[in-house]
Order: C-alpha cells, then structure tokens, then sequence
C-alpha cells in the first residue's frame, strides 16, 4: 500500500469514527435513547399541554442534525433521542409521483448527493441517493418516506411534521389516519386557514399553529379549534409577555425557535441563554443544538 492510500485510508476511517468520538466526549449523550410512548391523542394532548410548573421540552429542528448525521434522517432521529426526549421537527414535500419524503429544500443538492428539484424526479429516483450532513460529508443514511418516519416514530416519539409547499393538507391527515399516528403526530401550520383546514380533516390531529403578537394570539383562541388541540408557535425571538400569559391561562404551550440568533447566542453565553428563555415563558424550545439545550433542563 502506497504512502498515499494509507493517509486516504485513514482519513476514511477518522471519518466513521468521529461522530461516535464526539458522542463519548459529550456529557449530554445517553447510551439509552429517551423514548416517549402515547396510546391515545388525549395522551399527547397532556403531554404538551401547558401546566403550572411543568417542564420544558425540547424540540428537534429538522430532527436534530449533527456531524455525521444529516438533517431528516431516521438515523438522526435515533441519535438525537439519546441527548433528549425531543419532539421531532421534519420536514415533509412531495416527489414528481406524488410520494411524501422528508426533505427541508426544494432542491436535492444541499443536503443529497442528487441535483436539481425534488418535484422533478421520481421516488424511486430520490430512494438511490444519500443524504449529506450540514458539514458536506455524504452519508450511508438515504431519504426516509413519510410512512417510514410515522411507523419509526411508534413508541419512540413524538412528531411534529412541517408541511412544506405542494403538499396537500389532506394528503398528510390521509398519511397520519392510515398509521394511526395520532397519538404521537403533530402538524405544524403557518396560517389559522390551515390550521382550520387540517383540524376540519381530522378534529383529533394535535396542531402546531403560529400566534405572533397579541393579536395572533386573539385570532386562534377565537378560531374555535380547542385548546386541547393546540399548542402555539410564537415566533423566532422573545414575543411579548402577554403572548405567553395569554395562551398559558388557556392551557396552551408555547413553542420558541430558537435556530439561528439564540441558539448561537446560547453557544457563546452558555446555557443561561435558554434557561433565562424558559423562564420568561417559553414551554418548548426549538433548537438547532440538542445537546447544548438539553443541559438547561436539568
């Protein structure tokens, strides 16, 4: 063996090895993945409903990417729940077949080694490819279809699916009803049209729906879709207090994105950062950094 290939060959190794290297330096991984099992809606609907002194939770953007591990990969779901039981943000969009896969971009080409449009080809096309880590590393993990992540995510946790353009409402509430996956299934919604919509189709799906503001906020509690459907997305920075007074006092939990400015925030503070976040009302952080996040719940 040639100089050369030795050094290829052990690039190629460091490679495969580092993501279980980074798991046995990080004090937040468990060698026993935290698992959330709900055998009802009204279940999950505790669950997440908010309650005076209740924990926070985390949840997962785009299920929780790390190195080694690619954004909406079932792998990445399984390693993610070894840090937290974290709600499972993915992200579903639709092939030129009409077959529901989990992919954040209407492109393949940042996060597959394919190119072009996703609506474009076929699922037996996109089922040949591999999915690439947020550092451009290619992985042996391929794009998982949606009926694949509900029947995964039975007795393991609880998902909250992001509904992408070209997807029809009925087509996810047909997917989710076929699984049964009521009980640990929620879909999120940017609208109170959709949000309707979706609790028109089935009036027990659990539904992430946006309230920004206080007049947000008066529009859901007035949409009539229960409280105990709801829980409440408020937006990508702290809202104003009466948005978390106003949907606590209805039972409602709300849900902070914290990707982007207050998760790097919190990577050059520390955990102060989200507790202090927690603390001014936030019920579910969703979080580009687990493993960080997860230290402020303990």
């Amino acid at each position: 063996m040639t100089r050369f290939s030795k050094l290829w060959l052990a690039a190629l190794l460091l490679a495969a090895l580092l993501p279980a290297c980074q798991k046995q330096n990080d004090s937040s991984f468990s060698p026993v993945p935290y698992l959330r099992n709900f055998s009802s809606v009204a279940e999950l609907s505790d669950y997440l409903a908010w309650k005076p002194g209740r924990p926070a939770l985390l949840s997962a953007h785009r299920g929780g990417p790390l190195p080694g591990y690619p954004e909406n990969a079932i792998e990445t779901f399984e390693n993610i729940l070894h840090y937290a039981p974290a709600l499972i943000e993915c992200d579903v969009r639709k092939t030129r077949d009409d077959a529901l896969v989990m992919l954040h971009d209407e492109e393949l080409d940042r996060t597959t080694t394919g190119k072009g449009l996703l609506a474009e080809h076929s699922l037996d096309e996109v089922s040949g490819l591999f999915l690439v880590d947020n550092e451009g590393r290619q992985t042996d993990y391929r794009i998982p279809t949606l009926d694949a992540v509900l029947e995964w995510a039975r007795g393991k946790a609880v998902l909250t699916l992001d509904v992408k353009r070209g997807v029809s409402a009925e087509e996810v509430a047909e997917a989710i009803r076929r699984h049964e996956a009521q009980p640990y299934a929620v879909v999120i919604t940017y609208t109170l049209e959709w949000a309707e919509r979706f609790h028109q189709l089935d009036p027990d799906l659990m539904i992430s729906a946006s309230a920004k503001g206080p007049e947000g906020v008066a529009r859901l509690l007035n949409s009539g879709i229960p409280a105990n459907r709801l829980v409440a997305f408020v937006g990508v920075s702290e809202p104003d207090p009466a948005v978390y007074q106003e949907l606590h006092n209805a039972g409602i939990s709300t849900i902070l994105g914290t990707m982007g400015n207050l998760d790097t925030r919190a990577a050059q503070r520390g955990i102060s950062v989200y507790q202090s976040l927690i603390q001014n009302g936030a019920t579910i952080l969703s979080t580009d950094n687990v493993p960080l996040a997860t230290r402020a719940l303990h």
